[in-house]
């Protein structure tokens, strides 16, 4: 099938770039990609982590001389990064590229993260701090995009939520760090927390040398007008797959979808699409997201002062209880994410959801009757976030795949600003304020908090359940028709059925083809490697 270098306005012509893409089998190349994009989370996890530990040791004189408000204050500056980042960095992934944004975006976060262990006062650290989240934040827009574009389908659910359940194997690795720079004993106090904040930036330089190599989402060069540097990315990819002995199945010209070459969409536009084409989903996003950061940062930020408040536990030993916990948030997205792709989306996402709200409520019974002691209370806590921990990655994933591909970088970015500015600020002082005074605080008030929390979780699972998309193995071009498509192919996806938007990009009427069927596209089923 021939291509063109670049689109004649309003003609569309047809492009493979999808059908290619979709029937690759698993190679190196897939997982330079998990490696050399999946970092991000892990940076996530890591930073976070090294900035609670740090906040004691930023408050004593032979370092910053800090106090506990600018502290706390320091944590909520990386969180105001996080969404300024996402919002603004989301806009220039659809705008600008996947890959230019995966690697500006990575460089801004090296170049903060670096320079907030040379700080020198409060201010230099929190301008370092806001701009580190920035980078972060921007991250997050970027490589979901790119996972999902570059990922064959019957892999990127499993791919997708295991890569957002590695922000606790940052979190682990930011532990041990931890125990170790922090440690007067084996580092200077003036100098460990300097050298916690450079872990980020090595790991990261070995990562954006990796991340030179992996190319341009094809789908986003398809709907940007360069639909013949597509097909030849796409070339490269199954040369690379076929000299590693990977078989490659023939795609028909029925498998094509007609693209024309198409602005960058304006926010009236998006506004448009989100909250009247396709409502549904867009309440999808808004409940899954929130929902998951609710009970994530709720018990999660409060985790140390229960432990401490309840069960009397000094700081030290408070850290050892850490480990389990994000052990358990870890096996979680990896052991359940293949599940995501064969029982199914709408399955899963209720599974994980409401089971994690059944153990919750009985952990709150147990914790109010006073028969938990320490152990017991992490143990419960493993078992809720294990599935937890699929659950709101699986939240990441929904919203990465169910709107139109021109604009899925600030779909993402709009909803993750969401959730950090819902859970990351109203959950923790909401259970925080829950917690009794004295030497034997009150159990009542957190009991009931938590069962708010699991009934937060339970009514994100219902929904779920009933406005859902059935996106298991599906092209993202058959989850979400891109503006850019005129004529052929179809829809498939569980849930209202979105209207069809009629867009004026630019002073160029843009009508769309309604989807001839409901039925699929008809390819083969894909044979596990």
């Amino acid at each position: 099938m021939s291509s063109e270098h670049a689109l004649e306005e309003g003609r569309a012509i047809p492009s493979l770039v999808p059908a290619r893409m979709d029937r690759l089998p698993w190679t190196r190349f897939h997982w330079m990609i998990v490696v050399g994009l999946g970092v991000s989370w892990i940076l996530d996890g890591l930073e976070i982590q090294l900035v609670s530990l740090v906040g004691n040791v930023l408050k004593e004189t032979e370092t910053l001389g800090l106090t506990t408000a600018e502290v706390g204050l320091l944590a909520s500056i990386y969180l105001a990064g996080e969404v300024v980042g996402a919002l603004w960095f989301g806009r220039l992934t659809d705008k600008w590229g996947r890959r230019k944004l995966f690697i500006i975006t990575l460089l801004v976060y090296l170049m903060a993260s670096g320079a907030a262990g040379l700080a020198w006062d409060f201010w230099s650290i929190a301008v370092c701090r806001f701009i580190a989240g920035m980078g972060i934040g921007g991250e997050y827009a970027a490589i979901n995009s790119a996972i999902d574009e570059l990922i064959p389908s019957r892999f990127r659910g499993r791919v997708d939520i295991g890569i957002n359940g590695t922000y606790w194997a940052g979190a682990l690795i930011g532990s041990a760090v931890g125990l170790v720079f922090l440690n007067e004993n084996l580092v200077p106090i003036e100098w460990g927390w300097r050298l916690c904040f450079l872990i980020g930036p090595v790991m990261g330089l070995v990562i954006i040398y990796l991340r030179r190599h992996i190319p341009e989402s094809p789908r986003w060069l398809m709907t940007h007008g360069q639909v013949e540097q597509a097909e030849r990315t796409v070339d490269d990819i199954e040369a690379s797959v076929r000299r590693q002995g990977g078989e490659l199945r023939e795609v028909g010209d029925d498998e094509a979808i007609n693209v024309i070459d198409y602005p960058p969409v304006t926010y009236r536009e998006i506004a448009r699409v989100m909250l009247r084409d396709y409502r549904s989903r867009s309440f999808l996003g808004f409940s899954m997201m929130v929902t998951q950061a609710f009970l994530y940062n709720a018990i999660f930020f409060t985790y140390a002062l229960v432990l401490k408040a309840y069960f009397g536990l000094n700081d030290s030993s408070i850290a050892l209880y850490f480990f389990p916990f994000a052990i358990g948030n870890l096996a979680g997205p990896l052991l359940l994410g293949h599940f995501f792709d064969t029982v199914g989306r709408r399955k899963m996402i209720l599974l994980t959801y409401s089971t994690s709200a059944v153990v919750l409520f009985v952990t709150a019974l147990l914790f109010n009757a006073g028969t938990l002691n320490a152990m017991t209370l992490t143990v419960l806590w493993c078992v809720v976030f294990f599935f937890a921990s699929a659950g709101a990655s699986s939240a990441y994933l929904t919203v990465s795949e169910i709107f139109p591909i021109e604009l899925r970088g600030q779909a993402i970015s709009f909803f993750f600003a969401i959730s950090q500015l819902t859970g990351g600020v109203v959950a923790p002082f909401l259970f925080a304020s829950l917690i009794g005074e004295g030497d034997n605080p009150a159990r009542g008030p957190l009991t009931v908090g938590y069962i708010i929390g699991a009934g937060v979780m339970l009514i994100g699972g219902l929904i779920a359940w009933f406005f859902g998309v059935d996106a298991e193995q599906q092209s993202l071009e058959n989850i979400a028709k891109p503006l850019s498509a005129r004529e052929g192919g179809s829809t498939r996806f569980q849930g209202a059925r979105p209207r069809l938007p009629s867009t004026d990009a630019q002073g160029r009427r843009i009508t769309p083809v309604k989807p001839e069927s409901e039925q699929g596209t008809g390819r083969e089923p894909y044979d596990e490697p």
